[in-house]
This record gives structure tokens, C-alpha cells and sequence, in this order.
């Protein structure tokens, strides 16, 4: 646990009593601070009042007697509307702010030069805060990894400059953090998404762009510029005078670390050296993990990793969970599990990773749909719909690939892997890539996922 000294002896109120909340919770009393929480879901309440933790309703508090607010990620800051905590303390002018920030300060006030590897990105941000983690891990180093990730930023040992933190940073969680300045800040790529919460795509960049923007001034940060809005942020960063290490895994670059094959090379005045290769490992197979993987590998180099630690690391990278994860096989037929791709930039990711695809997709659809997946449409034998999206996803599919609507994961996995195993194909895959979010019918993506296993485990023999 991080104990957070900065507030102790003032009253803090915390609306959110999910984990990181809890956390939250235990880091401040810890510190000595008085601590308030309230959250919109009883049961959460009744487990935090049974967990030694005050609560009492945020409405009927005198707002005057607090010094901040600590507000749960999910929760809205300015869009659709502003949380009516957020209303309540801004007219008492109380700042509104989020665990990164507590951690931030505790940084800067105990240990200000402390390695701290921040992560963001539309896609991918866990692999390579993972991935990263495994790197410096590789190398020897002490690593904490936290934050959006799932493990509540608070939770893990304080900072010390012999310990790095490497912590996976939502937008959300950005928006909490007005002190986030990171030794390392990497952006990955940015495309729609969280417009419910952003309002535009504008401010959903800028946003982003807060992490790399607010590298500390020997600090580096490392920037995938294969999509506008990073190649912008890039420029803008620069100008400021911060160190940038640009990615690309589309194009080379005379300055930078770009992938080209397998390779992952390190351009300086035009002349590249490879530092490492992703080829033959599983868990980084398709473009978006050689991504991953370059922007790792320059964090790591950042910090001083020798190039055959690096390439070590990357071998022996065990993967994520729900991320392209093959989960079992029958015969010929790989079932892969990649139920984070809530979105259709993510789907594409694992869709163009494969052949023969036979597609479970489907869930609560966000606004960009999947008719951006055209293009990997060939690649599909044949699509399996579920929940909410189903309709709309039909009527993008329709006359341009075969698919049938199926309502459930458990009829998906049933029908998929009966066709897959029929095809006479050499490689089928069942994937399950939704391209939506997961809450109409599961508690989150990983409980998509998690169900996902279980019923291929559960399948009967398949003759092929």
C-alpha cells in the first residue's frame, strides 16, 4: 500500500467504492487523512461500512469541511453531464480528483525521482504495460504494475527510485490527474472511442496527449505516430521540448523505432540498428502487438535496457488474457479468446492476425459499428452474432459474407465450432473478437472471456 501523507489531517470524501476506491480508501487513512465514501450501489456501501470504511450520502455532507474529492474513473466528469458529486464540490470549490493523482503527489513529494512509466492508447495499453513490466522485470528491476490495468494504483509498495512503477492510464483516469508527469509517458495510438464520455474526438486526443505532454524534463515520451491524432501530439510535444521517441510499424523513420517484418529497429540521423525481433513468438503475433512491442522496447530502452535483455524478455512475454489468447483446440480448429476488443479498431487487430475466421461477435455496440472491417471481410468464413448489436451487425454483413444471429455466446461457441470443424479448411479459427462492449449480457470483458473458455472446455469431441 501506498500510504497518501498528503492529505493527512484533512477530511477527504470518495464517491466510487469499487476496488480502486477501497484502495483509495485504506491508502488515505493510512496517511492519516479523515476519509467519507459514498457510492450509487448499496451492496458497495454496506461492503465498505463492514470494512471499517465511513460512509455517509455525499448530498447531506457540508461540502465547506472538504478538501477534495476523489472520484472513481467511470464516473462522469463533464459528459453526458457532470456527476452530481462533481456538481456539489466544484460549487464549494473542491478540487475533483483521482487515484493516479494521489499517487502522483505522493511521488512527487516522497520520492520525485522515481522511475514512473505511464501507459495510454485507445488499444493495447494492457499488453504494453504489461509487456513492459516484463522487460524491465527481465532486466532485474523491481516493478510494480497497477492502475488501469486492475490492480488499484494505491495498492502497490510506494515509490522509491530503486522501484518502477509501470502503470496502465485510461482517459478517465488522465482526466483525474492534473499533476501526472511521468520519467516515461507512452501514447500508443489513439481512434474512436469514449465519445459518450468526451464529448469529441478532439478532446478525447487532447486528453491522451495530457500523459506525453507532461513528461518530466529528462523524461522521454514515446508516441506511435501511425495515426493522425498521435502524429499531431508528436509534433506538439516536441515543440515543448520534451524528448520524443516516435513508433511506427508502417513506415521507417529516420528518427525513431520502427518495426519492418519481424524487426524492430532504433533510427538515429537516418541509420537504423536492430535491437530486437518479434518473429516466431505467439503472444506478439500481428501488427498491433509489433506496436505494442516497439513501444515497449523503447521504454525499456529509455531505462537503460541492454537490447539482449530486451530481446529475452520479448521471447519469454507470456501474453494477456482475453487478448488473442488461444484458450484450447479440437483437431484443427484454434479457439482464440479476444474479448477485450471492445471496438472495431480492436477486432481488426485480431482479425487481421488470422485466415479461415469463423466470428463470434456482437454485445452492446458502440457508434462506430464494424463496417470499418470490411476489408477483413474475405478473411471470414462465416459470422456468429450475439446480443444487442446483433441486428445492426447483420444489416452491415448482409450479401457481403455468410452470418447468422444467435442471440448467445453458448449457442455462438456451439454453431462456430461445429462449421469450423466441418470446413475441411487447414487452420480454422473460432474467434471471438465482439468489436462491442461486453455489459448486456456480462459484468465486463472479462467475464465475456472467462465464459468463453469455459464453454470451449466444455464442448464435446469434434470428429474432423
Amino acid at each position: 500500500m501506498i500510504p497518501v501523507t498528503t492529505f493527512a489531517g484533512k477530511k477527504v470524501a470518495i464517491f466510487g467504492l469499487g476496488i480502486s476506491g477501497l484502495a483509495t480508501a485504506s491508502a488515505l487513512f493510512a496517511g492519516g487523512a479523515d476519509v467519507i465514501g459514498w457510492d450509487d450501489s448499496a451492496e458497495r456501501i454496506e461492503y465498505a461500512t463492514s470494512a471499517g470504511i465511513p460512509t455517509a450520502d455525499l448530498h447531506r455532507i457540508d461540502w465547506s469541511r472538504i478538501s477534495a474529492l476523489v472520484l472513481a474513473p467511470g464516473v462522469p466528469l463533464t459528459h453526458p453531464a457532470p456527476h452530481w458529486t462533481v456538481v456539489l464540490a466544484r460549487a464549494a470549490g473542491v478540487e475533483v480528483i483521482g487515484d493516479i493523482e494521489l499517487f502522483c503527489r505522493e511521488r512527487h513529494s516522497h520520492a520525485p525521482d522515481a522511475p514512473f512509466v505511464a501507459v495510454t492508447g485507445t488499444n493495447g495499453k494492457s499488453t504494453t504495460t504489461a509487456l513492459t513490466a516484463h522487460l524491465l522485470t527481465t532486466a532485474g528491476k523491481e516493478v510494480g504494475v497497477g492502475g488501469n490495468i486492475g490492480t488499484a494504483i494505491l495498492s502497490l509498495k510506494p515509490p522509491h527510485p530503486g522501484r518502477v512503477h509501470v502503470i496502465e492510464i485510461s482517459s478517465f483516469q488522465i482526466e483525474l490527474a492534473p499533476s501526472l508527469d511521468p520519467s516515461v509517458g507512452i501514447l500508443i495510438n489513439v481512434s474512436e472511442d469514449h465519445l459518450d464520455r468526451h464529448g469529441t474526438m478532439a478532446n478525447y486526443a487532447g486528453i491522451k496527449e495530457r500523459l506525453v505532454a507532461g513528461v518530466q524534463p529528462d523524461g522521454t515520451a514515446i508516441i506511435g505516430v501511425d495515426d493522425g491524432w498521435c502524429e499531431a501530439a508528436a509534433d506538439h510535444v516536441a515543440r515543448s521540448g520534451r524528448r520524443v521517441v516516435r513508433i511506427s510499424v508502417r513506415r521507417p523513420l529516420d528518427e525513431g523505432i520502427y518495426v519492418e517484418g519481424d524487426r524492430i529497429l532504433r533510427a538515429e540521423g537516418g541509420v537504423a540498428q536492430e535491437i530486437a525481433s518479434i518473429g516466431g513468438i505467439p503472444t506478439l503475433r500481428g501488427v498491433h502487438n509489433a506496436q505494442n512491442a516497439a513501444c515497449a522496447t523503447a521504454a525499456a530502452l529509455a531505462l537503460g535496457i541492454a537490447p539482449a535483455t530486451i530481446q529475452e524478455g520479448l521471447r519469454t512475454y507470456p501474453g494477456l488474457a482475453h487478448r488473442i489468447e488461444e484458450v484450447g483446440r479440437q483437431g484443427r480448429v484454434a479457439f482464440v479468446n479476444d474479448s477485450k476488443a471492445t471496438n472495431a479498431d480492436a477486432a481488426a487487430r485480431a482479425l487481421a492476425c488470422f485466415s479461415d475466421i469463423y466470428w463470434i461477435a456482437g454485445g452492446r455496440p458502440k457508434s462506430d459499428g464494424i463496417a470499418s472491417l470490411d476489408g477483413y471481410f474475405p478473411r471470414i468464413r462465416k459470422a456468429y452474432l450475439i446480443g444487442e448489436a446483433a441486428p445492426q451487425f447483420a444489416k452491415t454483413l448482409d450479401g457481403r459474407l455468410p452470418y447468422v444471429i444467435v442471440g448467445t455466446l453458448e449457442r455462438a461457441v456451439a454453431a462456430a465450432a461445429q462449421d469450423a470443424a466441418a470446413s475441411g479448411t487447414a487452420e480454422p479459427v473460432v474467434l471471438l473478437s465482439p468489436a462491442c462492449a461486453s455489459f448486456d449480457q456480462f459484468k465486463n470483458f472479462e467475464d465475456r472471456g472467462d465464459a468463453f473458455r469455459k464453454l470451449v472446455r466444455g464442448l464435446p469431441p469434434v470428429q474432423s
